[in-house]
């Protein structure tokens, strides 16, 4: 059985560490709300900027820009989203076994990976993945920019013919207390059922041409796209980690009482032998 300093010294352990997790559960809520109020912000104009492609897209022939063709190759570039730091539950780990489970089912061809994240460059870099290109530390001071950082050599990876076809598998924010791991094709371009008749329904006149207007948009869509996946990461991050921080919180609250109670029955013992030994010399000397 443990001694009152052992006990003692684990209490001051857990309490220490309920301390600090519960303070970082309130700054990962008062993260997770900024987080919230951008997503909520951005994925309006981000969906109604594809149903407009979309609609271009039907009206436009594939051969007239190079990232509507269809291809046949089998090259894929999968960008993985995870998070630079740990103590939010299962949020990277799920993210990285449902990548190595989708890589494995595409027998058709080589996979590269392009890590956004340090835990996913770690995990995928130590295993022999191949390796594209990596981020990491984006998402303390997350800005429009790194979204284009990222896109930009991808796109001009697939111009070059280097792969055939890019996805990004990611973390979707559903609430704080539910993430999906989501996996979208993000080149080239498609086309969902439904399109033709939808868009078949009004003619509209363009201005510049067709052409044109894709050539300005897609980059501009790309751009809004990687964004969006961005947002939705981080926050499912916050929403993992103060979920994880809560209930770690609330666990370290019954250890607590558990060795309490445990701290309280070795004193009582303690006491119980002192008072044992006090009257059993007492009685030693009456014999006497």
């Amino acid at each position: 059985m443990a001694t009152l300093r052992e006990i003692r010294r684990r209490i001051a352990s857990v309490r220490s560490t309920q301390h600090i997790t519960k303070a970082m559960k309130m700054v990962s809520a008062a993260k997770l709300r900024r987080a919230q109020e951008k997503i909520i912000a951005t994925r309006p104009y981000a969906r109604k900027m594809q149903e407009l492609l979309r609609k271009l897209v039907v009206k436009t022939d594939g051969d007239q820009h190079p990232l509507l063709l269809k291809r046949v190759g089998t090259r894929i570039l999968i960008i993985v989203v995870t998070a630079d730091r740990g103590l939010c539950g299962a949020f990277n780990s799920n993210l990285i076994r449902y990548t190595e489970q989708t890589v494995r089912s595409m027998n058709s061809g080589p996979v590269m990976l392009m890590t956004i994240g340090r835990k996913g460059a770690e995990y995928f870099s130590q295993r022999g993945y191949e390796i594209f290109a990596k981020k990491i530390n984006l998402f303390n001071t997350l800005e429009f920019s790194d979204a284009q950082e990222i896109i930009d050599p991808a796109v001009e990876a697939y111009l070059e013919r280097r792969f055939d076809r890019i996805d990004v598998i990611y973390n979707e924010f559903k609430s704080a207390l539910q993430q999906n791991v989501v996996c979208e094709q993000i080149l080239p371009f498609t086309q969902e059922e439904g399109d033709n008749q939808d868009s078949s329904q009004v003619e509209f006149l363009y201005e510049p041409a067709r052409v044109e207007i894709l050539t300005s948009m897609i980059p501009k869509y790309l751009n809004i796209q990687m964004w969006k996946v961005l947002l939705e990461s981080n926050a499912a991050e916050q929403g993992a980690r103060m979920t994880a921080m809560e209930n770690a919180t609330e666990n370290a609250e019954e250890m607590l009482g558990h060795l309490s109670l445990t701290y309280n029955r070795a004193r009582q013992a303690a006491i119980t032998k002192e008072i044992s030994e006090i009257v059993g010399g007492a009685e030693a000397l009456k014999e006497k």
